[in-house]
């Protein structure tokens, strides 16, 4: 925690992920234009934000992209800030929300639990309910399977087709929401990394939202980073994280 607060510290840092803020997924040209520093003073900066775990580079090409990470700055709000209310929080919690394009949305956080139990907890539709606003899933996570999930009262929520399926490191489904009529036939794709990382796994979650700006809006405000949070707190405690009331 200790390295977000000293990533955020600095001015020109912040006005990085201002940027990523309003625009995710930039080169380090784009980055760099209109900014009163060198070139090597951005990748410098850059390189404290992706140590902080605020940033998430990723190759596209020959071009390497960086993306707003705000699943740091979300466990801290819950850590500290939630329980207040204060009206800050809602702009903190909504730190990744909705754009005016499609995007791709990247979550990375560490949770201390094995690569089998996270493999599980992803899985496992006992487990989904506790963390996934009550979504069971279902599934046997084999390449080529159908999969979906469905609510506490049956109904089905959301389906896909799981595409890759390799235990425990990578899970990756395409995805489409059934509860709201108004996305009508957008389809994203999910992908799961996991990192055994010492005593830690690291998760990244990946939404990959190109061919679908509705359901980029829909899931980009608080979505997963309740999940994702729902999901660390279960694996850490073994209780479901309580839902936090609206600032």
């Amino acid at each position: 925690m200790a390295d977000v607060f000293h990533a955020l510290a600095d001015k020109s840092r912040r006005k990085l992920l201002d940027r990523l803020h309003r625009r995710d997924g930039q080169t380090l040209g784009e980055l760099c234009a209109r900014l009163a520093m060198t070139r090597f003073g951005v990748m410098k900066h850059l390189r404290v934000l992706e140590s902080a775990g605020l940033v998430v580079a990723r190759k596209s090409g020959r071009e390497k992209l960086h993306y707003l990470n705000p699943m740091p700055i979300r466990l801290a709000h819950d850590r500290w800030v939630s329980k207040y209310r204060a009206p800050f929080a809602a702009a903190l919690s909504q730190l990744k929300s909705t754009l005016e394009e499609p995007m791709v949305q990247i979550y990375e956080l560490f949770i201390r639990t094995t690569p089998e139990k996270l493999w599980q907890a992803l899985t496992d539709g006992a487990l989904t309910k506790q963390y996934f606003f009550g979504e069971t899933i279902h599934s046997d996570f084999k390449p080529g399977s159908p999969w979906h999930s469905s609510g506490p009262g049956g109904s089905r929520d959301v389906e896909g087709t799981v595409l890759e399926a390799d235990r425990p490191r990578r899970l990756v489904l395409t995805w489409h929401i059934l509860y709201d009529a108004a996305l009508g036939e957008e389809l994203s794709r999910v992908t799961y990394e996991i990192q055994k990382r010492g005593a830690v796994c690291k998760l990244t979650a990946t939404h990959e939202l190109d061919s679908a700006p509705l359901t980029a809006k829909h899931v980009g405000t608080d979505g997963w980073q309740l999940v994702l949070s729902g999901l660390k707190t279960l694996l850490e405690t073994g209780e479901p994280m309580p839902m936090p009331e609206a600032p």
